[in-house]
């Protein structure tokens, strides 16, 4: 499976509680912090809800 390197590149500030909530669970607490986690419907459903606040690579 394909890994994704999500980086969160804006402020949460101002951001909904549900999408606080969403870069909570992806592990991202502060600006330009960077995961790791494998290409699934679950997150790419929760990079969808934050796409203006994170920027996403794939990796080998």
């Amino acid at each position: 499976m394909a890994k994704l390197k999500i980086t969160q590149v804006r402020s949460r500030i101002g951001a909904t509680a549900a999408q606080k909530k969403n870069l909570d669970a992806l592990g991202l607490r502060k600006i330009n912090a960077s995961v790791e986690h494998e290409d699934s419907a679950v997150i790419l459903g929760m990079i969808e809800k934050v796409k203006h606040l994170v920027k996403v690579e794939a990796v080998k």
